[in-house]
């Protein structure tokens, strides 16, 4: 999957003392037994560089389960890994570790995943950067012991799936941190998330199961990214999930003959990407595509669904094209997510429960005006604990207050919403979210915007990290723009009136 990041600059990695036949606990981490994920799980991407909370997207969102993207090195040649190969964010519980733990304590797990786009484009996905078994598998250790997780994902595309050396390394130090898992009663699965065709994975995707066969490394889950098939055909995004996935089935029987069906489709995971993907319209992953490949997982009993990512689930860009954070077709948020979140099985209904409304649910007010509404909980299982409420999707020009910003289930807040003159016209998706120590929930609120300053834009915004061609357009800073070939990475508005953008005029 794609991202963008800065590059930092390169440090020396510090190498990891392991045992000669096995790995030893790094930093003295003990081998704690984690969760168990259930045997079907909802696990989105998160994009872990944006800044956000993945326990905070988590609750609002209902996906108590999350893939949380992207460990790398910070440069090639490195053995270090970091959070988007960024030294500030390193494998510690400083990164992300009160949020994972808030995440679990709510019957929730993360799956930190390996590599992706820009690791497997620049030698940085650690079995590419490091040439030293050992040391990748201290990595990999690290990460379970820091974070008390049950699962590693290795994203493997582009660039590192014709890399020989870095798959056969990487299978190598799978085998490697689980026979010191097994050994330490811990169980650790291992997923394997590759680009495929409609019919199943490509030769190169295949290769990188059939070594971690020849290595003994056991694949758990086999991850297809069933979207950016770029083959300039007509799709059908959910039939094609069904072909893709039966093409991958027909290739594990191969490969794992003393499989049951069950065990092989057991063995099964899909990423969708909801609405636009990067090859443009004609791949577009629709919500009754969801609803259609919801029904067909459950019924093939496939272990996973995913989809990239959880910032993409909300209709900020409709008719845009693809952007990481919003899906370019009309939805509500988190449309996508309430249609996959019951896939998960095996929960269990937290033992202190409450529900969470907002009347009236919608609301039209003048540029300039505010408007209120009660936001309301109420005790649904075992006693009243502290509710604390946060509201996100406010746009510009709109200030979203709580009064209370904390309740006791049972109790309301007041959310006032204000607005400026120079607020945007256009119908608004407010999320009200309110998160207990056990619990999570949201309620919608829309808010319409008359009398203002000019329409909302509906043009995807630009995204630094976006690839875009000749003729695409985006939003940036209330104008239009076009750009008139090939780029990634400018901004519009900075290019000149020579330059790659073209601007449109205002929104």
């Amino acid at each position: 999957m794609r991202r963008t990041r800065s590059l930092r600059a390169t440090l020396t990695a510090v190498a990891t003392a392991v045992a000669a036949l096995g790995l030893t606990a790094v930093s003295g981490a003990s081998a704690q037994a984690a969760t168990p994920l259930p045997a079907r799980v909802f696990a989105p991407y998160f994009e872990s560089w944006t800044g956000e909370s993945p326990a905070q997207l988590s609750a609002q969102s209902g996906a108590k389960h999350l893939t949380m993207a992207f460990l790398q090195t910070a440069s090639k040649g490195s053995c270090t890994a970091y959070w988007n190969g960024d030294t500030s964010l390193p494998v510690a519980s400083s990164s992300f570790g009160a949020d994972i733990k808030t995440i679990q304590g709510r019957g929730g797990d993360v799956i930190p995943s390996f590599g992706g786009y820009t690791a497997d484009t620049t030698g940085t996905e650690i079995a590419d950067s490091c040439t030293d078994v050992d040391q990748i598998a201290a990595v990999y250790q690290k990460v379970v012991t820091t974070y008390d997780i049950p699962r590693l994902d290795m994203d493997i595309e582009v660039d590192s799936l014709d890399n020989a050396a870095g798959i056969d390394r990487r299978n190598k130090a799978i085998k490697k941190v689980q026979d010191w898992a097994a050994a330490n009663g811990r169980k650790l699965e291992i997923s394997y998330t590759l680009p495929t065709t409609t019919h199943g994975l490509a030769p190169s995707g295949l290769a990188v199961l059939k070594s971690a066969v020849a290595n003994g490394a056991r694949v758990d889950v086999a991850n297809l990214m069933t979207f950016d098939y770029y083959d300039n055909a007509a799709h059908d995004m959910a039939q094609d999930t069904k072909t893709a996935a039966q093409g991958l089935y027909d290739q594990l029987a191969k490969l794992y003959p003393n499989k049951s069906q069950a065990q092989l489709w057991g063995m099964i995971g899909i990423t969708e990407m909801p609405g636009v993907d990067d090859f443009g319209p004609a791949e577009t992953f629709t919500l009754a595509n969801a609803r259609e490949v919801y029904d067909w997982a459950v019924a093939k009993g496939i272990n996973m669904i995913s989809f990239w990512a959880l910032q993409r689930d909300n209709g900020g860009c409709p008719g845009g094209p693809a952007a990481d954070n919003c899906s370019g077709i009309e939805q509500n948020t988190w449309d996508f997510s309430r249609i996959f979140a019951p896939f998960t099985s095996g929960g269990t209904a937290p033992s202190d429960d409450f529900s969470l409304t907002a009347t009236p649910a919608s609301a039209t007010v003048k540029a300039g005006g505010s408007t209120s509404a009660t936001v309301k909980t109420s005790v649904t299982a075992g006693s009243a604990q502290t509710v604390k409420l946060t509201v996100s999707g406010a746009p510009a020009g709109v200030t979203a207050t709580l009064d209370p910003a904390s309740v006791t289930a049972g109790g309301t807040s007041t959310l006032t919403l204000s607005t400026t003159t120079a607020a945007v016209n256009g119908t608004y998706k407010l999320v009200v979210n309110g998160a207990s120590p056990s619990a999570a929930h949201s309620a919608t609120y829309s808010l319409t915007i008359t009398g203002g300053n000019g329409n909302q834009c509906t043009a995807a915004p630009w995204a630094s990290g976006t690839v875009y061609t000749g003729g695409q357009q985006v939003s940036h800073k209330g104008h239009n723009w076009k750009a008139k070939w090939w780029t990634t990475g400018e901004e519009p508005g900075t290019t000149g009136e020579w330059g790659v953008w073209q601007d449109l005029g205002a929104c």
